[in-house]
C-alpha cells in the first residue's frame, strides 16, 4: 500500500467528534491510526496533546517507530502512545493516595498474588483440593474484568465454593492494600474507582489531551470502557479501531457489546468501514466471510481482496488424531522441499493447549525445527523474582511479599518458625513486616542466629539506599552485598546450569542499563512498574519465539495479529471447535467461537487447510466425533441433516 484507499482516507480526515473505524483482518488498521494522529499533529494539534491506547507494548512501540519515521526523530514533543495499564500506572502514581495507597505502591506479578493466595486461604483454613490459590486467582480476575468489588462479588455467588472465594477475595484485597500493593487488574480497577470517587481528578487527567484514539476497541473490559468516557467525555474526539468480528477474549472481561453499540453511546458517531483486505487471497477471503456472515450480532461488512484469488483452501479428514498429525507434518515436510520455503512459513492452529502433543511428536520424528509458542516467561525465573525484589524493598516500596522473598535468600538463619512469628506479630500489632524485621518496633524474641540474619539485612537495604552514583552501580553493589554469586554457585551443581542462571541476573542489571540510557529521568520505581507491565505482556515473549525460523505451534488466540503463508487449523470437532464449555451456555459463546475461528482462517496469507479426526481417544478409548458445524458453515451445508444448529 502507497497510497490511502477511499475507506483509509476517509478515517484519516476525519478529525473531530466520535469516530468508529471498523477494521476488518488485514485492512491497515495501524496504517490508519499513525497517518491520523500523523495528520493532527501536522494540522496544529500539539503532539503532546495526543493520546494513543493499545492493548501490547509491541503495538505501542510499533506505532510509535512508525510516527517517529513520518514526522522525523527531531520532533521534542511527541504523542503520549501506551497501553492501558501503562496509562493507569501513570494515573495512579499521580493520585492513588487518594484511595489510601501509598504513592510507591507495587505492583504484584502472578508468583506475589499466588503467595498472597495461598496465605488468605491458610488462614481461612480453606484446603488446596478445595479452592487451590490458582483457582481462586483465576475467579478474582473474571470478578475484577468484569468489574466487580469484593462486596458485589459476593452478591453473585450461587455455589460454596463461590461464596468461599468471595470471603477470600475480600482478604485478599485487603492484604493487597495493607502491603501498600496492587496486583495487575486493580490497575484498571482502582482507575476507575479513582474517576468516579474523584471527579476533580478525573477532569485534570482528562484535560492533559484533546485527542483519544483507541487500538482494538473490541477487547475492551467493562473497566476500560469507562476509563475511555471518562477521558473523552469532555472533548469528545474519541477515534476507536477495531473489528467486532475479530472480538475473542470474552473469557477474560472483552465485551464485543462495546464496539457494538459504540453508536448509541456516542450518538453523533460517523463510523467508517474499512473491507479491502491486503493479508489473504480471495479464496480464503470467501471461506472467511462465509463464516461470519453465521453470526448474528455484528456490523455488516464483507472482506474484499486486493489480491488474485489463490489456491483454494483444503478441508481434510482423518480416522484419528495420530493420523491427523501425521498427514499435516508430511504436508509440511513436502513443502519444505520447495525451493524458497522455510519452517517460519508455517503455522499449526489449535483450540485447546492438550492438542498439540502429537503434533509435537510428529514433528520430532521428521526432524523438522518447531516452537510451542508460550512457555516460561523471563520474568518467572527464582533469580529475576528475587533480584526485584531487594530493589523493591530498597526502594522503600517494603510490600510483604518481596520482604517475606528476600529475608531468608540467600540463606541468613532466618528459619521458617522465624517467619511465621514475625508474621503472626505484624498482623496481631496491625504493623508492616518490614519495620518488624527492622526492629523499629517491639520484637518476638528469636534465636541469636536469626536477629543476627535481620540485622544484616537491615544493613545492607540501609546501605544500598544511602549508596550514590549511577543505577547500575548501585544494583551491582548490592547483588555482591547479598553475594548472590554464592547462592547460584549453591543451588545449582550443574556448570551450565550455573552459567545460564547467572546470566539470567546479568540481563536484569543489562535491562536497566537500557532503561537508565534511554529514559529522561530515570527512577527505580519506573523501571520496576515497566519490568512487571512487561512481564503482564504475553505478546513480548511471543515475539521472541517468533523469530525464530520454525514451524509455529499455538493457540488461535495466540494467534492473533500474525499471519503466515501457510496455515493448518486442526481438531475441527463439535466440543473442540466450537469448545464444549461455549456450548452449555447461550448463542453468545458460539458466537464467540465462530469468531475465534475466522480469525484463525484470516492469519493465512496463500494456503489454507482444515482438519479433523472422525475418532479422538478420551480416557484412553477411541470415541467417534462430531465434525464441527462451521465446517457445514464453511462449504455451505448448513441446512445438512447433521448441522449442529445454534
Amino acid at each position: 500500500m502507497t497510497v490511502l484507499n477511499p475507506g483509509q482516507f476517509d478515517a484519516v480526515n476525519t478529525m473531530s467528534g466520535p469516530l468508529l473505524v471498523l477494521a476488518g483482518a488485514g485492512t491497515g488498521k495501524t496504517r490508519v491510526i499513525t497517518f491520523r494522529i500523523a495528520k493532527l499533529i501536522k494540522s496544529g494539534v500539539p503532539a503532546e496533546r495526543i493520546l494513543g491506547v493499545t492493548f501490547t507494548n509491541k503495538a505501542a512501540t510499533e506505532m510509535q517507530e512508525r510516527l517517529e519515521m513520518m514526522l522525523g526523530r527531531g520532533n521534542s514533543t511527541k504523542p503520549f502512545i501506551s497501553t492501558f495499564h501503562s496509562l493507569c500506572v501513570r494515573i495512579l502514581r499521580r493520585h492513588i493516595e487518594a484511595l489510601g495507597y501509598p504513592e510507591r505502591f507495587s505492583i504484584y506479578n502472578r508468583g506475589d498474588q499466588e503467595a498472597v493466595a495461598r496465605s488468605v486461604l491458610r488462614e481461612i483454613n480453606v484446603a488446596d483440593t478445595l479452592l487451590a490459590p490458582s483457582q481462586l486467582l483465576y475467579i478474582i480476575g473474571d470478578w475484577k474484568n468484569r468489574s466487580l468489588s469484593p462486596e458485589k462479588a459476593a452478591l453473585e455467588c450461587d455455589t460454596d465454593r463461590d461464596h468461599l472465594a468471595a470471603i477470600a477475595y475480600r482478604r485478599y484485597q485487603k492484604n493487597l492494600k495493607n502491603s501498600g500493593a496492587v496486583d495487575f487488574d486493580d490497575l484498571l480497577l482502582l482507575t476507575e474507582k479513582l474517576f468516579k470517587k474523584e471527579p476533580r481528578i478525573r477532569l485534570q487527567e482528562a484535560a492533559m489531551f484533546d485527542h483519544l484514539l483507541v487500538d482494538e476497541y473490541q477487547d475492551t473490559n467493562y473497566s476500560q470502557y469507562q476509563i475511555v468516557a471518562a477521558l473523552a467525555g469532555g472533548h469528545r474526539n474519541l477515534c476507536v479501531v477495531g473489528d467486532d468480528d475479530q472480538s475473542i477474549y470474552g473469557w477474560r472481561g472483552a465485551e464485543v457489546e462495546h464496539i457494538l453499540r459504540f453508536h448509541h453511546d456516542w450518538q453523533d458517531a460517523k463510523v467508517v468501514r474499512l473491507e479491502e483486505n491486503y493479508r489473504c487471497t480471495g479464496a480464503i477471503l470467501g471461506l472467511a466471510n462465509s463464516l461470519i456472515s453465521f453470526n448474528q450480532t455484528r456490523h455488516e461488512k464483507v472482506l474484499r481482496p486486493a489480491r488474485g484469488t489463490g489456491e483454494r483452501p483444503k478441508i481434510q479428514q482423518y480416522p484419528n488424531e495420530e493420523k491427523e498429525a501425521s498427514e499435516t507434518v508430511y504436508s509440511i515436510r513436502r513443502r519444505l522441499e520447495q525451493p524458497g520455503a522455510q519452517p517460519k512459513d508455517f503455522a499449526i492452529l489449535f483450540r485447546t493447549n492438550e492438542q498439540p502433543r502429537p503434533f509435537e511428536t510428529e514433528l520430532r520424528k521428521a526432524k523438522l525445527p518447531y516452537v510451542l509458542v508460550g512457555g516460561m516467561s523471563f520474568f518467572d525465573r527464582k533469580e529475576v523474582k528475587d533480584i526485584l525484589a531487594y530493589m523493591k524493598v530498597a526502594e522503600g516500596a517494603a510490600d510483604e511479599v518481596s520482604v517475606l522473598r528476600i529475608l531468608n535468600s540467600p540463606p541468613r538463619g532466618i528459619g521458617k518458625k522465624t517467619i511465621e512469628q514475625l508474621l503472626d506479630h505484624s498482623i496481631k500489632n496491625k504493623l508492616d513486616l518490614w519495620s518488624v524485621v527492622q526492629g523499629r518496633s517491639s520484637r518476638p524474641s528469636f534465636p541469636a542466629n536469626a536477629i543476627r540474619g535481620m540485622e544484616r539485612l537491615t544493613q545492607v537495604i540501609a546501605e544500598t539506599k544511602k549508596r550514590t552514583g549511577s543505577m547500575v552501580d548501585r544494583t551491582r553493589a548490592l547483588i555482591q552485598a547479598i553475594d548472590y554469586r554464592a547462592e547460584v554457585d549453591r543451588l545449582y551443581p550443574d556448570n551450565n546450569e550455573r552459567e545460564s542462571r547467572w546470566n539470567v541476573v546479568e540481563q536484569i542489571v543489562n535491562a536497566l542499563g537500557e532503561y537508565e540510557a534511554s529514559a529522561r529521568k530515570p527512577t527505580f520505581t519506573e523501571f520496576l512498574d515497566r519490568i512487571l507491565l512487561g512481564d503482564q505482556d504475553p505478546q513480548e515473549e511471543k515475539e521472541k519465539q517468533l523469530t525464530k525460523n520454525a514451524i509455529m505451534l499455538m493457540t488461535m488466540h495466540s494467534a492473533k495479529g500474525l499471519e503466515f503463508p501457510e496455515v493448518y487449523i486442526v481438531g475441527l470437532e463439535e466440543g473442540i471447535l466450537p469448545h464444549h464449555r461455549s456450548l452449555e451456555g447461550d448463542q453468545k459463546g458460539v458466537e464467540e467461537e465462530r469468531r475465534l475461528c475466522y480469525v484463525g482462517i484470516t492469519r493465512a496469507q496463500e494456503k489454507l487447510t482444515l482438519s479433523m479426526s472422525l475418532t479422538r481417544r478420551k480416557w484412553g478409548k477411541s470415541r467417534d466425533t462430531i465434525p464441527s458445524r462451521f465446517l457445514y458453515e464453511l462449504t455451505g451445508q448448513a441446512d445438512h441433516p447433521n448441522y449442529a444448529k445454534g
